[in-house]
């Protein structure tokens, strides 16, 4: 099964129960009533980019559907916490491209988000070819990669949370959920 379709979502959940917490993110983020399975990180060429409601739309509940996911969670109060995940797409349409995930603490949603689309467009980079510096900032890497005419797209969707003031659970993720 190769996916034809993928979209981006995004939630937060506050609960006494980690596990509550979690349902609740997925809740926000619209896809609760699927049965997730969690794969490693390539988009297939020729996978459509659809907008969050549509793709939701395109699933049934119960369903197993197969998604990237960044997770973080904590229960420390005005703890900062960050889910992102990064998309690198090829320029070449058969080609495939990267999704990366990344989970942190003390980020802000740029910082978090600005990483994980840097991981994904230097994983795809590497697999192309394209000589870089790595020890440049990832805004010259970035116009290096795009310049290449390699590289189609970057972008990223992230999801920051501070932990609860009352020592709740609070849960973040962001999720590229993938339709066959």
């Amino acid at each position: 099964m190769i996916p034809t379709k993928v979209f981006f979502t995004k939630g937060v959940g506050i609960h006494r129960d980690k596990l509550a917490s979690f349902e609740l993110a997925l809740r926000k983020a619209g896809i609760e009533n699927q049965n997730l399975v969690v794969v490693s990180s390539i988009l297939p060429p020729h996978c459509k980019i659809v907008p969050p409601r549509k793709g939701m739309n395109m699933l049934t509940p119960g369903e197993v559907t197969f998604c990237v996911l960044a997770k973080s969670e904590t229960s420390e109060p005005s703890r900062m916490i960050a889910a992102a995940i990064g998309l690198a797409v090829p320029g070449d349409k058969e080609g495939y491209g990267y999704l990366s995930e990344h989970h942190s603490y003390g980020e802000n949603a740029t910082k978090a988000g600005n990483y994980a689309e840097d991981i994904a467009a230097t994983m795809l980079a590497t697999t192309l070819g394209i000589e870089f510096n790595p020890d440049t900032a990832w805004d010259e890497r970035k116009q290096v990669y795009k310049a290449s005419g390699k590289i189609f797209k970057t972008r990223n969707i992230v999801q920051t949370a501070e932990g609860n003031k009352d020592g709740l659970w609070t849960t973040v993720l962001t999720a590229a959920v993938f339709i066959p």
